[in-house]
This record gives structure tokens, sequence and C-alpha cells, in this order.
């Protein structure tokens, strides 16, 4: 099944690379966010809004390339892949991991780039271990939500209504996280729910790391949620019928 995996993710792959635009247009929003928030927007909590707000922007650019993961699946559905895909001998699941191996990877690169410009734009560099720490964040973070996105791909079916499903929950889900403010500058309202938030988790580890900390409950957190909703795609993707 291992290699099935990998040929999946390498096919997904190469065909992202030759897109070059997508690839482009997937680095603008995190830049844009990064430049014009991080070093124009005016805040009191730090003196140093760039470095507090990238990990949120590391996370958003997981979250972006990740939604991309039933997009694939969907595309596949389209052109008539997906029905063969499932007919071949390797196991059905090696589809899904194949996916999900593919949007990590995507994410992880394009994560790479916003990383770097942060620190050309002054984020204090991280040390080896804490990127090490970092990247492993956002590769588990990265499971966690492509494995989400291919379950709402599979639920909904349809390329425009799964457009419409991760629009109305990107941009919330990011604003009622941590990564724009403290949970101490946030209203009351809005403490409970970015308390609770997946990407909220997935920051405050990043900020726990960079600050020289160990994460160990939000990690534990990330990890046990990665494997249920790894376990309910996999029962999903063998019980489909052709």
């Amino acid at each position: 099944m291992m290699n099935a995996i990998i040929i999946y993710c390498v096919r997904d792959l190469i065909r992202w690379f030759r897109g070059k635009w997508g690839f482009i247009s997937a680095l603008v929003a995190p830049a844009a966010w990064l430049i014009f928030v991080g070093l124009a927007l005016p805040v009191t909590f730090t003196d140093n809004y760039l470095a507090f707000v990238t990990p949120g922007i590391l996370v958003m650019t997981t979250l972006s390339a990740s939604m991309q993961g039933g997009a694939l699946i969907i595309m596949d559905k389209i052109l008539g892949f997906y029905n063969k895909f499932m007919a071949l001998p390797p196991a059905r699941e090696s589809i899904l991991f194949g996916k999900i191996l593919v949007t990590t990877i995507r994410g992880i690169i394009q994560s790479t780039i916003i990383l770097v410009l942060a620190f050309f734009l002054g984020v204090p560099v991280y040390s080896p271990a804490q990127i090490i720490g970092v990247y492993l964040i956002l590769i588990l973070f990265g499971c966690l939500l492509s494995s989400i996105t291919t379950t709402l791909a599979i639920s909904v079916g349809e390329h425009d209504n799964y457009a419409a499903v991760t629009a109305m929950i990107t941009m919330p889900l990011f604003f009622t996280s941590s990564a724009m403010m403290p949970y101490s500058s946030m209203p009351e309202w809005l403490r409970i729910p970015a308390h609770v938030n997946p990407l909220s988790i997935a920051i405050d580890s990043i900020r726990d790391v960079t600050a020289g900390l160990i994460p160990g409950q939000s990690i534990l957190i990330l990890v046990i949620l990665t494997i249920i909703v790894v376990s309910i795609n996999v029962k999903m993707f063998r019980r489909v019928k052709l």
C-alpha cells in the first residue's frame, strides 16, 4: 500500500508544480497578511506584532493548503479518475493517505516560504530545535485538516458545494482563533470558541515551541483528533460504492 500512497502523492505533486499559478496564488494571501497586518496593524500588547502573528500565518497557510485536499478528490471525480482508482488492486485508503500526504507536503512547502519571508521582515530567527518543533506541529495539523477536507469532499460531492462549504468554514475558523490577538485581549464571548478552535491549539503550540516550552497537552489533543478523523475517513472510503 505504501507504494500506492507514494504514487498518488507524486502524481498530484507533479500536477501542482506544473500549474505554477496555483502555487503562486496560494502564497499571495498569507504573504499579504504577514506584510500588511504584521507590519501595519497598531497593537499595544506586544513590541513585535510580526513575531506574534507569524505562527497564525503559518497555520493559515497550512489551512489553505489542506483545503485543497478535498478539491483534489472532487477534481479526480470530475475527470473520471476517482472510480478507476477505487477499482484498482491497492487498498482504497491508499487514495486517502496519498491526498493527506500531498496536501501536507504542499502546506509545508508554502509555510517554509512564509517563514523565510517572516525572518527576512524581522522575526527573530528560530533555533534548529524550534524549527523542527514548528514543522512537526504543522505536519500534524496538516494531516488533521486534510483528513477533514477529504471527509467533506466525500460527503458534499460537488465542486461548487465544496467551495461554498470551505469558504464558509475557513475565515470564521481563522478569526475565532488566537492568530491575531491573545486571549486576554479578546471579548469575553470570543474566548471560549477561541480556546476550543483547532487553529488556536496549533498556533498556541507553535508559540510555546518558539518560546522554549513543550506544548505537551496541545500536541496530545492534535494527535487524538487526527487519529479519530483519519479513522472515520478510512471507514468511509471502504464503504464508498462505485
